[in-house]
């Protein structure tokens, strides 16, 4: 695929332009019953308790298309596994044997889903629309401002002979409340990340980057895009966490976990979680750096109204399949600028089965995945302030105007300003391998800040003999423990920053407009070190 410089898109099936290297189309999903006992093959669909599949097989032919098993495997093996898993005491492990995908004409997909609905063995048929990274901060689409995140140039100058030490811009690793306490957790055995696995699911990565180089397993599922835009996104999360420790560039939260990657350019985002629950430890680390259009998206290239992908049922059911393991699932919570808690999203989406309850709301089943959203940096961090604001008194850990936040929200992490591997922005030049940026942004900033730190504690713990801590521990730990949100002030958008001929108002983001605390790597140390922790005591603050 030709490589395409940052910003540039072509156009996808579902209407809106896309960057070169993104998969562009929507995918159609459809659960089965149970009962059914539906069986999809590369010669046709057939069923083991006798249920006639006809009808449905003579469909999808007249309509030139597919049933695939969703998840890869055969149905046996899938069912296999659940029961495997259930032996082992795991709560709630879904069946992954019923989930299939549609492989058909794309302008044919939402006629083709409303007549599998009408199917008896059919339980659900719904098309998703493209998962995207989270690169836009839009929270006003009627308005003509488009202010982009992530959309940095590279410095034109060479870089120096010797890359400089830039761990002095890196303030998210040092004392909380303004960092996490990361130098800290370095002091502590294992408090480094060591024994800990982190899989990054995305689009692309430099593997090869010059400070990137211990600890990697690169890509282990899937071929990398090409395209800049997403190589350098990768670059820059996993850099945040994974940065080599050594005299230059820049340091990772975890730098000796073992860091690896599952690629959205081949594979789909709930394909791409269950890959990568196969391949990690109870314990581990899975990072969702992917969003997508929920009820309130207006279509088109804006991002407002994108939603974490939790929402959608397969999504949902391969995440419960990575918790049901053990495996610690963050999930970036999205920089559609949602409440969360609007009854909008208790609607299910046309096609979506009965039993789906909305996982955004704390009173109906949970994914068991830590959300995370994003939050201001100190004033003044890099000598500026992080957002384009006229007068604002910038308040750190206040919500980023873009961010989604409600009561589903777990934690923060920094949303501006994080300096981090890529784009060059900070240190450019004709090498990709030296760039570096001291503006990476988004909930895609703020999640990897939050997968260090829990690999700092899982580090930790397996090198003191322990446990490490279960998903659901984890969860409550970062929820009860951290430096608190704070309330943010209005402002207002500078014409000559929105690229409109006047300036635009953001109303305020109180503190109830939650997107959780920022971890504290010292008080969560603390708590864990404690053999005689009860976690009855981890209630949400």
């Amino acid at each position: 695929m030709a490589q395409r410089s940052s910003g540039e898109g072509t156009g996808s099936a579902a209407g809106s332009p896309r960057p070169g290297g993104f998969p562009s189309g929507r995918e159609l999903i459809v659960i089965a019953k149970s009962e059914t006992g539906l069986r999809a093959r590369p010669e046709g669909v057939t069923s083991v308790t006798g249920t006639d599949v006809v009808p449905l097989r003579d469909l999808l032919a007249s309509e030139g298309a597919t049933l695939q098993p969703l998840f890869g495997a055969s149905e046996e093996r899938l069912t296999a596994e659940a029961d495997r898993l259930a032996t082992t005491g795991a709560e709630e492990v879904p069946d992954l044997s019923v989930y299939y995908r549609v492989e058909g004409p794309e302008e044919r997909l939402d006629d083709l889903a409303e007549s599998l609905r009408q199917m008896d063995e059919i339980e659900a048929a719904y098309v998703k629309p493209p998962a995207e990274l989270p690169t836009q901060a839009t929270v006003q689409p009627t308005k003509p401002t488009r202010f982009r995140l992530n959309q940095l140039a590279p410095a034109a100058a060479e870089s120096p002979a010797a890359t400089p030490n830039f761990t002095a811009r890196q303030d998210y690793l040092e004392r909380a409340p303004e960092g996490i306490d990361a130098n800290f957790a370095s002091s502590r055995p294992g408090g480094r990340g060591a024994d800990v696995n982190i899989i990054d699911i995305e689009w692309g990565w430099r593997f090869n980057h010059e400070d990137l180089v211990q600890n990697q397993g690169g890509i282990v599922s899937g071929t990398g895009s090409t395209d800049l835009r997403s190589e350098n996104h990768g670059t820059a999360v996993i850099g945040e966490f994974s940065g080599d420790r050594n005299t230059f560039g820049i340091t990772g939260i975890s730098p000796a976990a073992t860091v690896s990657a599952v690629s959205l350019e081949t594979h789909s985002t709930s394909q791409a979680i269950t890959i990568a629950a196969n391949r990690l430890r109870p314990g581990d680390i899975m990072l969702l750096e992917v969003h997508r259009g929920g009820p309130r998206w207006p279509g088109g290239t804006t991002q407002f109204g994108f939603i974490a992908v939790e929402w959608w049922p397969d999504d949902f059911a391969a995440i419960r399949f990575a918790v049901s393991k053990g495996v610690i699932v963050v999930e970036a919570g999205g920089n559609g600028g949602q409440n969360l808690d609007d009854p909008v999203y208790d609607t299910p989406q046309t096609g979506f089965p009965p039993s789906w309850r909305n996982p955004f709301n704390p009173a109906n089943p949970s994914s068991g995945a830590v959300v995370v959203g994003a939050g201001n940096p100190p004033a003044g961090t890099h000598g500026r302030n992080a957002q384009p604001a006229v007068g604002e008194p910038y308040v750190d850990r206040a919500r980023c105007y873009f961010s989604n936040y409600g009561a589903r929200v777990d934690t923060q992490g920094w949303g501006w300003e994080v300096t981090s591997t890529g784009y060059g922005d900070l240190q450019g030049g004709p090498n990709r391998d030296q760039w570096y940026t001291d503006e990476f942004s988004g909930t895609s900033s703020a999640s990897p800040i939050v997968v260090g730190a829990l690999a700092c504690l899982q580090g930790f713990l397996r090198a003191r003999g322990r446990s490490p801590l279960s998903p659901a521990r984890a969860q409550k730990l970062l929820r009860s423990t951290g430096s608190p949100q704070q309330d943010g002030p209005g402002f207002t958008f500078t014409p000559n920053m929105s690229g409109s001929g006047y300036p635009q108002d953001y109303p305020a983001r109180p503190a109830t407009q939650r997107i959780g605390n920022r971890p504290n790597l010292r008080q969560l140390l603390d708590r864990v070190d404690d053999d005689d922790d009860d976690d009855d005591d981890d209630d949400d603050e």
